[in-house]
């Protein structure tokens, strides 16, 4: 018979956790009212098989977009249906496949059964639920839109999915090559140069520069392969946390915004993203000061956000959002400014903001495919220069051996 973890609540408010074997979880629930208490959530305990790394099936059962995606749009669906909230929560609780976020799901419906809204339940887990998509949540329950408003979630959140999955699509092709570049280096330092250099000592020739530079890279990837490993890892990381730290943010995204071709991507993208949050906040009623920090919280180079949150001093004085994003045209494109401005005096911001997501979103799918493009012949280049390199090393003592035989 299989062992259920539950948390449950008494009549006098308390509440508490305990395990308890039932044929089912329905079996469970009424086994627990009958008791005069009320399951807040269940969940089957299975046994642990095997070794287990402490933090991996937590890692694993992450939420992903998707999963947030179908839990907006399904949502919106049911309650624009009829159906009540209560309900539909535990209909996509018995639809949800994945552990980690069915046990979101279930406690979000405890909430609501506790007569807590929705966006106060889901503020309780703000690693699945963004700043956004609370707030968003919370103005549809105060206008008496959620079932809009969730499906304005749903379409917000897939667009910034697709811009994210065009831009790293793009630059999967070039990581290939790229460890294919460095596994063939490894292969022929560790076998091919190994041979080579043993008839270069036999015959005691003066190498070239070249020559010795690859010789001495063979001998170490052969000879001492552990602290080279050790050393290409212990660089990886030192480099990864340093990335993680604002300093190193700040370096990677200044470096983005200088690099040819990928700096329009990038103003182009982080342009969209604040055009695609800032309409769906303003669309669904949030107070254009909070939208503009959680916009801000939203996009992520670091340069763009300050431009955000100065804009909210700046808004707090009286100033127009145009005029902002007209005097920072280094980073957000004048056509930004211009249709803020259009907006403002027409008062439809938020279509106009839509509209800018709309345009550079577009932009950016056609520059990724543009960018594809361009790569391949700059890394048939590069492919080209080190091959070539390689064999003027190691073929050119060769023909002097020839010449003096």
């Amino acid at each position: 018979m299989p062992i259920f973890k539950f948390k449950a609540e008494k009549t006098s408010g308390e509440q508490y956790e305990a395990e308890r074997t039932a044929t089912d979880k329905f079996v469970l629930y009424q086994e627990i009212k009958r008791e005069g208490d009320t399951v807040l959530y269940a969940e089957e305990v299975k046994a642990k098989k095997g070794f287990q790394i402490p933090g991996l099936g937590r890692l694993f059962s992450r939420v992903g977009m998707k999963e947030k995606i179908m839990f907006a749009h399904n949502l919106g669906a049911m309650l624009e249906a009829g159906l009540a909230l209560s309900r539909a929560l535990s209909v996509i609780e018995r639809q949800t496949e994945k552990k980690g976020f069915k046990e979101v799901v279930q406690k979000i419906s405890a909430g609501i059964n506790r007569g807590i809204t929705l966006s106060e339940a889901i503020k309780d887990f703000p690693a699945v639920f963004p700043p956004l998509f609370v707030s968003m949540v919370k103005a549809g329950e105060e206008s008496g839109s959620l079932p809009k408003t969730l499906k304005s979630i749903s379409t917000q959140m897939m667009n910034t999915y697709l811009l994210q999955k065009k831009i790293r699509g793009a630059m999967i092709y070039p990581a290939i090559i790229i460890c294919v570049i460095i596994g063939i280096s490894i292969l022929m330092l560790t076998y091919v140069v190994p041979t080579m250099t043993s008839v270069f000592s036999s015959l005691n020739v003066e190498l070239p520069w070249n020559t010795k530079l690859i010789i001495y890279a063979s001998s170490a990837v052969t000879n001492h392969t552990i602290l080279v490993v050790t050393l290409l890892v212990g660089a990886a990381v030192l480099l990864y946390f340093s990335w993680q730290t604002p300093r190193g943010k700040r370096f990677i995204d200044a470096v983005i915004l200088r690099l040819p071709v990928i700096k329009g991507i990038a103003q182009e993208a982080n342009s969209a993203r604040t055009g695609r949050t800032l309409s769906s906040l303003l669309s669904s009623g949030v107070e254009v000061l909070q939208a503009l920090e959680i916009t801000a919280d939203v996009v992520q180079n670091s340069y763009f956000k300050e431009v955000l949150l100065g804009a909210i001093e700046r808004v707090k004085k009286g100033e127009s959002l145009s005029m902002v994003f007209s005097e920072h045209t280094k980073f957000y494109p004048a056509f930004v400014g211009e249709m803020v401005s259009i907006g403002e005096e027409t008062g439809k911001l938020a279509e106009m903001l839509g509209n800018v997501a709309d345009y550079y979103e577009e932009e950016v799918s056609q520059k990724t495919k543009d960018l594809s493009v361009i790569i391949e012949p700059v890394l048939m280049i590069v492919i080209g220069c080190a091959v070539g390199f390689f064999a003027l090393s190691m073929l050119a003592p060769m023909y002097s051996l020839v010449n003096v035989i």
